[in-house]
């Protein structure tokens, strides 16, 4: 950004204010200028503005304390270790140094006045204090005025160099640049919020009297106004992107109704209002001059599939080739039947056909698939990340679907949508997810996007039951299976891993099948993992599929693609080490038939805290956006099924679920500031994302 330093909001760390052996240790904080160190704001404080008698010292509770070592002594058991006693006149106190050097028997001889922090509890020889935060200080020394900032740190780099960098940054020859206002002086008003200098010096030095509940919880106005700032970033970044975009050109494909109605009518069922919506959504969109970006999103079975195949012929019929990419064979592999079988008695007619193209296909078949997508002859091309490869040339490709998009890194999307070779234009791009998005991570980190959602499941699908097992009753699972075989049902049974771990101590697929088919020896039982051939999947989805296979032993490979209505029983062994969308997902795969089923959740003690809440979770719901609204607290936005990989920059400070109100209002007041103070925008934008700002979501 131009301008002198007044106007320049993010200024590089100078040689004299760091040192090149400080400034690489600042690097891994991720503290590159001068501001970066102005928003690296404590996570905790202590509080040495006052002195606590020694008398009044409670247990369990962390105090400050002033007195005179009256005796030291390096003490050999248990262990060896320095113990001190300290007096003030009103009490004494024992501080016990487990790891020391010699000279701190120097330093802490008798008749030293010390202050310590820390906190009390009762040792063998009375009250005391391990390893506490100790000073040597003369008698009458003032005490500090504000709480003392403790600041994330790395090795090497002390709190007490920090905060002087700190220091310097707020009260340097460019503060006024570090602290500048960015917000219009109506929003401050509107908002109530405090002003961006006091509420930063706050947060740095907060007074002796502030609230510790407050700070600690981070609901203190100066950090809503930080958090705000934060959220407001985020959203006139996602606008931004979202203009950019709408300014490119994209082929415009309105609906002809032909193809489509062709369709519709070929289907053995009817659209829920759901799926009519969201295409008509879709519909609209691809009908624009302007490249669409839409997210497709429902619950496992909610019909999806569906919706994208209507908007793949929308496009189709309007001479645009089509591409989806799917991230796993099996799956991509379930998309080329299905479309195969809705669309071959549409496209026979046509001359047009379906080319397939994945990693491992045989060298002939892969080439013929490669001309007929560049010469025009495949209108819809179905693969894995073998379509966004450099060799890989479309003749006039008009949609790109990605499903499970959550499953792609930003480059590998971005790549897929830049194979137009009409010059000028962009293709069209709708992404599908299984993993329903929580309403306020939709408003933060897909701000940027188009959303659809399939909020209701078609009719006829069974509720799964979901029952929780101990290893220790796997007799009992045993049995239920074989009952289910016996009346003609089919089971899987997942395990997470293909090899032995001597670490996690895992049962392996490869032993479960072994076992099973002991157990099971008068029933027919598979085995479906990763490191099976391409050919080799398929067949034994097919086997499964046609009911020759009872019993499918199977890694998470299942996870999505697989859809046999006759299978209505899951066990998952060790389902405590996996994710609630991982759970979700699996168990999706059952309940597709008319049969009631059960998704046996097999678990191994002990288990810890956060496991036992997953379990939970998955066990008390089955809504697809409820368990995810769960997973985001459980485990926050930036792990939140891969937003890591969006290639979004990460909030830091502000939590979409909690604070949804600051969130709300970012949205409203990035709109007015885009549109009514432009310099302020990109201010605001250059002082929080920096270069980020530059990227456009792909």
């Amino acid at each position: 950004m131009k301008g002198n330093s007044k106007n320049n909001l993010v200024l590089p760390i100078a040689a004299s204010f760091a040192s090149k052996a400080v400034q690489e240790k600042l690097d891994k904080l991720g503290i590159i200028n001068e501001f970066d160190l102005v928003l690296h704001l404590p996570l905790r404080y202590e509080d040495e503005t006052h002195l606590c008698p020694i008398s009044n010292v409670l247990e369990g509770k962390t105090v400050q304390v002033e007195g005179v070592i009256i005796h030291s002594e390096v003490m050999y058991r248990p262990r060896r270790q320095l113990v001190c006693q300290v007096e003030d006149g009103s009490g004494i106190l024992f501080i016990r140094f487990l790891n020391f050097y010699s000279s701190l028997i120097k330093t802490y001889s008798v008749g030293a006045r010390v202050r310590l922090l820390g906190e009390a509890r009762l040792g063998f020889f009375g009250t005391e204090m391990v390893h506490p935060k100790c000073h040597i200080v003369r008698e009458g020394m003032p005490l500090p005025d504000a709480l003392t900032p403790v600041y994330p740190t790395t090795a090497g780099l002390s709190q007490a160099v920090i905060r002087k960098l700190v220091r310097r940054a707020l009260i340097g020859d460019n503060r006024v640049s570090n602290l500048s206002e960015t917000l219009p002086n109506k929003t401050l008003k509107r908002y109530r919020l405090n002003s961006f200098k006091d509420s930063v010096m706050f947060l740095h030095q907060p007074p002796s009297n502030a609230s510790a509940h407050l700070l600690q919880e981070r609901t203190h106005p100066a950090w809503c106004r930080i958090k705000f700032d934060e959220l407001l970033a985020q959203q006139l970044s996602m606008r931004l992107h979202y203009q950019q975009r709408r300014s490119h050109s994209a082929p415009a494909l309105p609906g002809r109704n032909e193809l489509t109605k062709a369709l519709l009518e070929s289907l053995s069922f009817s659209l829920t209002s759901a799926q009519r919506k969201t295409f008509s959504e879709i519909s609209r969109n691809l009908s624009e001059a302007h490249p669409m970006q839409r997210l497709l999103q429902g619950d496992v079975g909610s019909g999806k599939t569906v919706v994208a195949a209507l908007a793949a012929l929308q496009a189709i019929e309007n001479g645009y080739q089509v591409a989806i990419m799917a991230p796993t064979e099996i799956l991509a592999e379930q998309h080329y039947q299905k479309f195969s079988h809705w669309f071959a008695p549409l496209f026979d007619s046509l001359g047009i056909t379906i080319a397939w193209l994945s990693g491992s296909q045989k060298r002939k078949h892969r080439q013929t698939a490669l001309s007929d997508i560049a010469e025009g002859n495949a209108m819809l091309t179905i693969g894995t990340h073998a379509l966004f490869q450099e060799h890989v040339e479309f003749n006039k490709l008009g949609l790109a679907i990605i499903d499970e998009q959550h499953r792609f890194g930003v480059h590998q999307r971005l790549a897929l949508s830049m194979k137009s070779t009409k010059a000028g234009m962009v293709p069209h791009q709708l992404m599908m997810s299984a993993t329903p998005i929580p309403r306020t991570l939709s408003m933060s980190y897909y701000a940027d996007l188009d959303v659809s959602v399939i909020d209701k499941l078609p009719p006829g699908r069974t509720q799964v039951v979901t029952k929780l097992f101990a290893d220790t009753r796997r007799d009992e699972v045993i049995v239920r299976i074989r009952e289910a075989c016996c009346v003609g049902k089919q089971v899987y049974w997942v395990c997470p891993l293909i090899e032995e771990s001597e670490v996690l101590q895992l049962k392996t697929a490869l032993e479960t099948y072994e076992t099973l088919s002991l157990t099971f020896s008068d029933f027919k039982v598979g085995l479906l993992h990763g490191r099976l051939s391409s050919q080799e999947k398929l067949s034994v989805m097919e086997l499964f599929k046609q009911g020759d296979i009872q019993l499918l032993v199977a890694t998470t490979v299942v996870e999505v693609g697989m859809d046999v209505p006759n299978a209505s029983l899951m066990v998952i062994e060790h389902a405590e080490r996996m994710g609630l969308s991982q759970l979700h997902q699996l168990r999706g795969r059952i309940g597709r038939g008319i049969e009631a089923s059960v998704c046996i959740l097999l678990y191994q003690r002990p288990l810890s805290e956060i496991a036992c809440k997953r379990l939970q979770i998955i066990f008390e719901h089955t809504d697809g956006f409820e368990i995810a609204r769960q997973d985001l607290r459980l485990r926050g936005p930036g792990e939140f099924f891969g937003v890591r990989q969006s290639g979004i920059p990460m909030l830091r400070f502000a939590d979409p679920e909690r604070d949804e109100t600051l969130l709300n209002d970012a949205r409203c007041v990035a709109e007015e500031v885009l549109r009514d103070y432009p310099e302020l925008a990109q201010r605001h934008l250059q002082r929080w994302l920096g270069e980020k700002r530059k990227y456009l979501r792909a």
